[in-house]
C-alpha cells in the first residue's frame, strides 16, 4: 500500500477533529476524501503531509512509518487551494524551486521543467510571472511544482475551490490525465460531490472527524450504508419502511420483493429512494414501477438537462418520510430527464400517480426512537431531552410516543397495542432497573436509559455480556457513533484475576472484536482489557470522566437487576442496552 493510516487521531481543544481513522490507499490510486466543512478531511491530509502532528495512531507511506518524520523527508507533493506560488518568481523558477533546494544540475532541472509543463499543458510559459496567468494556469503551475521532485504521493487540498466552473472542469481533467500518466498515488480533499465522482477511483466520506464509508463512487451512490452518506452523496428520499417476509414495505405496499426474507421477523428499517428512481404518471395504470400513492406537484425547477420536482404526497399515503422539518414531512424529491419530461409534461398543482423503481435499505439497526413513559406529559418532556433531540436531528429520523401507565410494575401487561418501534427511550429515574427489565421482557430489543441533563458523549464505552449479543452491539454502536463526535472504546472484561493464559485469551478477544467492528460495521474503536466483576469495572470506568455513554449487549435477563443496578440507578450517564438471544 502507498498510504496506511492506523487509528489516526487529532484533538483540538480536547475534541477529536480526526477520530480513529484507519485507511489503506493502494499504489497509483486516486483517492478522494469527501465531506462537509469541519469534517476533519483537511486536518487528516495535513497529518499525512507531516504539516500537523497526531495525538494517536500511525501513518505509513510505502511501508515506512513516517508518523514522526518531518514533512520534507516524507516524499510527498502538496497543492493548496490558494496556489501558494512565489509571486516574484517566474513559472520556471517556481517549478524548479524544489530541485534547486535538492542541488539538481541546471540541465536536469530544465529537462524536468519542460516535461512537467508539457504534462500540465503550459509549454512556452516559462518566463511568465504568476500575475500574468489565469487562476487555472496558476493552479497548473502549483501542480507541476508539487511533482517536480518526483514525490511518491501527491496531496491536493481543495485545489479547485477558487476557480470558475469551466476552468475547474478543465483542470480536473488535466490533473487526472497527469496522475494516470505518472501512476502516482494521489489524495484529493474536497466537499464537492461532482468533483469526487469525476476523479475518484475510491471515495472516503468523512463527518465529525470519523471516516464513515469507503468505496467506489457508483457503489457508494447506489448502496450507501449510512443516512449521512445517502443524503450527502446526492439527493435522497428517506422512508421509515418495514422488512417483511415478502419484501420491503413502504406505506403498506411491498416495493422491494427482491429482498424477501422468509421466516425472518418483521421490523422497521430505513429505506432510501433516489430522486431519479421516482416515477410520475397521469394514473396508476400508466406506471411502469410499483405504485406508492398519489401526490401533487408542489414545485418545478429547470436545471438544464434535468427537471427537479417536489411532490407533496397525499395524506392517504402512509409512508413516513424522514425530513429535516415538519414542512418537508410529505415532500418527495423527484428528478426527471428532458426525454421523460417530453413524454409526460406536468404543471405545478397537478395531481399525479407516484411509483418507486428501486428501494435500497440501509443496514442501520437504529431506525427511529420511541419515548416511553407512564403519562403523555412525561413522554413529551422526554422526547425533547437535548441529547435525544440531537440524535434525532443528526439521524434524520423521528421520535414516536408510547404511553405505558404500568411501566415498571412487575406483573402488569402493556396497555399500548402493537410492537415497540425503533429504539425505546426511558427517562433515568429512581426505578431504572425495574422499568428497564419490564420493557426488555415485553419485547424491547434496544433500550436507551437517558438522564435528564445528559450531554453529548465525548467517549462511548462498549461491552457485551454474552457472544450472542456481540454483532448486534457492534452494529448499534456503529450507528450511534456515526452521529456523535465521540471516541469509541471496547472494554473486554473477564471475571476473576488475570494470569498469563487468561491474558492471552483476552487479547485475542480484543483483536477479534476490533476486526469484526472494522470489517462488518465500519467502526474503528480502541480496546481495553480488564479483569474482575463486570458491573464494577463498567461503573468504575464510567465514573473516571464526565460526558461518557455506555452501550452494553445482553443475552438473557435472569440476573439483570443484580448486574445492572449499579449501572442504572442514579441516572448518572446514558446507557443503551442491546438485547439479543432468548430472555
Amino acid at each position: 500500500m502507498s498510504i496506511t493510516l492506523d487509528q489516526v487521531t487529532k484533538h483540538y481543544g480536547g475534541a477529536p477533529v480526526v477520530n480513529d481513522v484507519s485507511l489503506d490507499i493502494g499504489d497509483g490510486e486516486f483517492f478522494v476524501l469527501l465531506g462537509p466543512s469541519g469534517s476533519g478531511k483537511s486536518t487528516l491530509l495535513r497529518a499525512i503531509a507531516g504539516l500537523s502532528g497526531v495525538d494517536h495512531g500511525r501513518i505509513s507511506l510505502h511501508g515506512r512509518d513516517v508518523t514522526h518524520v518531518a514533512a520534507r523527508k516524507r516524499g510527498v507533493g502538496l497543492v493548496f487551494q490558494n496556489y501558494a506560488l512565489f509571486r516574484h518568481m517566474t513559472v520556471a523558477d517556481n517549478i524548479e524551486f524544489a530541485l534547486r533546494v535538492r542541488h539538481m544540475r541546471a540541465r536536469a532541472r530544465r529537462a524536468r521543467r519542460e516535461e512537467l509543463l508539457r504534462l500540465v499543458a503550459l509549454e512556452g510559459m516559462d518566463d511568465r510571472l504568476p500575475a500574468q496567468l489565469s487562476g487555472g494556469q496558476q493552479q497548473r503551475v502549483a501542480v507541476a511544482r508539487a511533482l517536480a521532485h518526483k514525490p511518491e504521493v501527491l496531496l491536493l487540498d481543495e485545489p479547485f475551490g477558487a476557480l470558475d466552473a469551466k476552468i475547474r472542469e478543465e483542470l480536473r481533467r488535466t490533473i487526472r490525465q497527469v496522475q494516470r500518466e505518472l501512476g502516482i498515488t494521489t489524495v484529493l480533499v474536497t466537499h464537492d460531490q461532482e468533483e469526487a465522482f469525476a476523479m475518484a477511483d475510491r471515495i472516503g466520506i468523512m463527518n465529525q472527524g470519523r471516516l464513515l464509508e469507503v468505496g467506489a463512487p457508483h457503489e457508494l451512490y447506489a448502496r450507501p450504508a449510512t443516512r449521512f452518506v445517502a443524503t450527502f452523496l446526492g439527493a435522497a428520499n428517506l422512508f421509515l419502511a418495514r422488512r417483511t417476509p415478502d419484501g420491503i414495505q413502504v406505506g403498506g405496499k411491498t416495493m422491494g420483493s427482491a429482498e424477501r426474507a422468509p421466516g425472518a421477523p418483521e421490523h422497521e428499517v430505513v429505506a432510501v429512494v433516489r430522486p431519479e428512481e421516482v416515477e410520475l404518471a397521469a394514473a396508476r395504470e400508466s406506471l411502469g414501477s410499483r405504485y406508492l400513492g398519489n401526490g401533487v406537484i408542489d414545485e418545478i425547477t429547470f436545471t438544464g438537462a434535468l427537471e427537479r420536482l417536489r411532490v407533496q404526497l397525499d395524506e392517504a399515503v402512509h409512508a413516513p418520510l424522514l425530513a429535516a422539518s415538519d414542512a418537508d414531512a410529505r415532500a418527495l424529491q423527484v428528478t426527471r430527464t428532458r426525454q421523460v419530461n417530453r413524454g409526460f409534461e406536468v404543471q405545478q398543482g397537478q395531481t399525479v400517480a407516484v411509483g418507486l423503481r428501486r428501494v435500497h435499505v440501509l443496514p442501520t439497526p437504529i431506525s427511529s426512537f420511541t419515548a416511553c413513559a407512564p403519562s403523555a406529559l412525561r413522554a413529551d418532556v422526554l422526547s425533547r431531552q437535548p441529547l435525544l433531540a440531537e440524535l434525532v436531528a443528526r439521524m434524520k429520523t423521528r421520535v414516536a410516543v408510547r404511553i405505558e401507565p404500568a411501566l415498571g410494575h412487575t406483573d402488569a401487561p402493556c396497555e399500548a397495542q402493537g410492537e415497540f418501534f425503533g429504539t425505546t427511550v426511558i427517562a433515568a429515574e429512581g426505578d431504572n432497573v425495574e422499568r428497564a427489565e419490564w420493557l426488555l421482557r415485553r419485547g424491547v430489543k434496544d433500550l436507551l436509559v437517558l438522564p435528564e441533563a445528559a450531554a453529548p458523549p465525548q467517549r462511548v464505552l462498549i461491552h457485551w455480556m454474552g457472544e450472542a449479543a456481540r454483532s448486534a452491539t457492534l452494529a448499534v454502536s456503529a450507528s450511534v457513533l456515526r452521529h456523535v463526535p465521540a471516541e469509541a472504546v471496547y472494554l473486554g472484561i473477564f471475571p476473576g484475576r488475570s494470569d498469563s493464559e487468561r491474558h492471552s485469551y483476552g487479547m485475542r478477544e480484543l483483536l477479534d472484536a476490533r476486526s469484526e467492528a472494522q470489517a462488518a460495521h465500519g467502526l474503528e474503536m480502541r480496546t481495553e482489557l480488564h479483569f474482575g466483576d463486570v458491573a464494577q469495572e463498567l461503573t468504575r470506568r464510567l465514573a473516571e470522566a464526565p460526558a461518557q455513554m455506555l452501550i452494553v449487549g445482553v443475552t438473557e435477563l435472569k440476573h439483570f437487576a443484580q448486574g445492572f443496578r449499579a449501572l442504572l440507578d442514579g441516572g448518572r450517564w446514558p446507557v443503551l442496552i442491546v438485547q439479543r438471544g432468548a430472555p
